[in-house]
């Protein structure tokens, strides 16, 4: 799987678990951290940890395991690395807090994939 295949797809399960104001940015061409960031919204903290939950679950039935996950205690934020794709799950309030969609604004905006 490539990466912005990868990227679809985890986007694909945030958009039909009801994430909001989701974003797909290519970054590769900005940074070496990764190939594509994805930005997502939940309703609550409990939204952010499901939300988590299924992006992890149905990537691992793929055969695709993150490296590293981050925040997951907090449930504000949570960050999966799954190396050339990181994906990002915020609270609303963290999210404008932390403002990622400003600092990667010179990312290319990627259509997103239809929901299921």
């Amino acid at each position: 799987m490539t990466s912005l295949e990868l990227a679809k797809e985890a986007a694909k399960f945030l958009e039909n678990k009801k994430a909001l104001d989701l974003k797909l940015i290519g970054i590769q061409d900005i940074s070496v951290i990764a190939d594509y960031f994805i930005l997502a919204t939940g309703t609550s903290n409990t939204h952010v940890k499901a939300l988590a939950d299924e992006v992890e679950f149905q990537l691992k039935q793929q055969g695709v395991a993150p490296g590293h996950v981050e925040g997951y205690r907090s449930n504000s934020w949570v960050l999966l690395d799954y190396g050339s794709v990181i994906v990002h799950i915020f609270t609303a309030e963290a999210r404008q807090f932390y403002d990622l969609d400003r600092l990667w604004q010179d990312g290319e905006i990627l259509p997103l994939p239809q929901a299921e």
